[in-house]
């Protein structure tokens, strides 16, 4: 993949706008939209015959799945021209053309984006000399060409290369969906704007590709040779060759201010290393350890691949997410509230081994359920929980805090569980509120078909790993109670202290959200993107999940 224009991006831009001017000379007045049926609105004079687009649309069957789209946008024109003008391409054919040429930065490889036919066409008329000598059948082929593109280069880099394939991507987050004849309509107009600044994609899909162009920048540069580790982690105060090949790599990053080639470990060095490892999810404690050079040793080619495939995923989500919601990142390990647009506050959570994966995907918050019992769910019970209870009886159910319960909650024997074997146990076997209870005081219910939820947990020392796929699925959130306090902010009646009580109740309570205040949840899956602060993070691909698409867009 071609990423040579990120050092030249903006003499490409100037070239677009300088060459795409229509030509000197007074201009034919325009004809009028036709105000009976379509808004006002003036058009390019030009117009196309019907019958040369159903042939054109005929003998390229590549564009089929746009055929309709394509011309419904000319019908509701009436078949005037929307990129070329005079027999010169339009500053917003000129634009889009640019994106085409700078497809390596949206991770597309086939050529279907951008043609040889149409490169030759808008190669032919993107000669800013006014007496072009332009064969006559060659410009409305551009402009039903460029018409196609913008659907099938927009199904692609805007929706999503791998729109057919979710399910198998094990993404269940639903969809965007993209209205790209409204946006063509506007893109074609006079007062369209820049395409690319318009594009409909999550505000974070932009930043990650600005980052993009900075990576290729280093890739080109910086020399990336592998680095030893060192036999015990160097930190302040110390000096080795070592320390300056580090600062050279935290240097091309951004994490280190400046210009310093000494091997000496300053205090600059140690602000810097924390900060890389801040972004990184490694441990921070300033020093240059193994996992750190581990760490820089990734190739920068290998970063830029994580880019495009989070780009890919940020092709799928809601192009403006809404004012206040909680995303849980899988590979980073943590929660985040926004609340009015805003990051409100994070925490820690531990999420599912990759044997038993947290599952990606939303639904909305509706319920607090504190002091919980908890019901063991069926590969739990199957694997670890009865088999103790044929071991120990009662005593294995006495240590757990555990209960075996029928219809309505009325307590069983111990001994039924010798009269099942295998699967098909019909009674609930529940752990009781408490201090040993494995959801802890409070959980968090957001109804979906994966039975995953949030809850806080009594083995809060998992919160201090910094790789934190423990769980049977379950998220485990390092501050439930400020969490509760978070959701119930608005309703006066839950103090603090009545939260306290509820949590230290050892008697269920659910507590219903009302409608206002129930809030979306995202279970997401990114492994690299910007945090608040501007920094370029990258993880860990915890579930192989980076993998899997990668074969997807890039072949195996």
């Amino acid at each position: 993949m071609s990423i040579r224009f990120y050092t030249s991006i903006s003499l490409l831009c100037l070239f677009a706008f300088v060459a795409c001017q229509p030509n000197s000379g007074e201009r034919k007045r325009l004809k009028a939209r036709d105000t009976v049926h379509y808004t006002k609105q003036e058009y390019i004079e030009k117009t196309l015959d019907s019958n040369q687009l159903n042939s054109f649309l005929a003998a390229h069957p590549n564009y089929q799945p746009y055929a309709e789209f394509i011309k419904n946008f000319y019908r509701q024109r009436d078949y005037h021209y929307a990129w070329i003008n005079k027999d010169a391409l339009t500053e917003q054919a000129g634009n889009f053309i640019n994106m085409m040429k700078n497809d390596a930065a949206f991770g597309l490889q086939d050529s279907t984006v951008r043609t040889p036919e149409l490169k030759m066409l808008t190669d032919s008329l993107e000669l800013t000399d006014s007496t072009m000598n332009v064969n006559p059948a060659d410009i409305p082929r551009t402009e039903m060409m460029l018409t196609s593109q913008f659907f099938s280069y927009g199904n692609k880099v805007w929706g999503g290369l791998t729109s057919d394939n979710a399910k198998d991507l094990e993404w269940f987050i639903p969809r965007k969906k993209l209205d790209l004849t409204s946006m063509l309509d506007s893109a074609t107009s006079k007062t369209g704007g820049n395409i690319e600044a318009n594009a409909p994609v999550n505000p974070q899909y932009k930043m990650l590709r600005e980052r993009l162009k900075q990576l290729a920048v280093i890739n080109e540069n910086v020399k990336w040779d592998t680095l030893a580790a060192p036999a015990k982690p160097l930190k302040k105060g110390d000096s080795s060759a070592l320390i300056a090949n580090v600062k050279l790599r935290l240097e091309a990053f951004g994490d280190l201010p400046g210009h310093d080639s000494t091997g000496r470990f300053d205090q600059a060095t140690d602000t810097a290393i924390r900060y890389y490892q801040t972004r990184m999810g490694l441990k921070v404690d300033g020093q240059i350890s193994a996992a750190v050079i581990k760490s820089l040793n990734v190739p920068v080619s290998h970063r830029i691949r994580q880019i495009l495939l989070n780009m890919e995923r940020l092709r799928w989500v809601p192009v403006d997410p809404p004012k206040t919601y909680i995303l849980v990142n899988i590979p980073e390990f943590r929660m985040h509230v926004y609340q009015d647009g805003k990051l409100a506050w994070s925490c820690n959570v531990v999420v599912g081994t990759p044997g038993t994966h947290t599952v990606v995907f939303s639904n909305e918050l509706k319920f607090i359920v504190f002091s919980p019992y908890w019901n063991v769910p069926p590969g739990i019970l199957y694997k670890e929980v009865l088999p103790g209870i044929r071991r120990s009886g009662a005593g294995y159910l006495a240590r757990q805090n555990m209960e075996i319960v029928g219809a309505g909650g009325k307590a069983v024997s111990p001994s039924v569980v010798s009269k099942y074997s295998g699967k098909g146990f019909p009674y609930t076997v529940r752990q009781r509120p408490g201090g040993k209870n494995s959801l802890g005081k409070v959980k968090f219910l957001f109804p979906n078909e994966y039975n995953i939820y949030l809850h806080d947990t009594p083995a809060k020392y998992l919160f201090d790993q910094n790789k934190r796929s423990f769980s049977h699925g379950c998220i485990r959130i390092e501050e439930p109670k400020h969490l509760a306090m978070w959701l119930l902010r608005n309703d006066s009646v839950w103090t603090e202290q009545k939260i306290d009580d509820a949590m230290n109740a050892g008697k269920e309570k659910y507590v219903t959200l009302k409608e206002s205040e129930r809030v979306p949840v995202f279970i997401g899956y990114f492994t690299a993107w910007v945090d608040s602060d501007g920094r370029l993070n990258f993880r860990d691909d915890v579930y192989g999940h980076d993998a899997k698409l990668a074969a997807t867009l890039f072949g195996k």
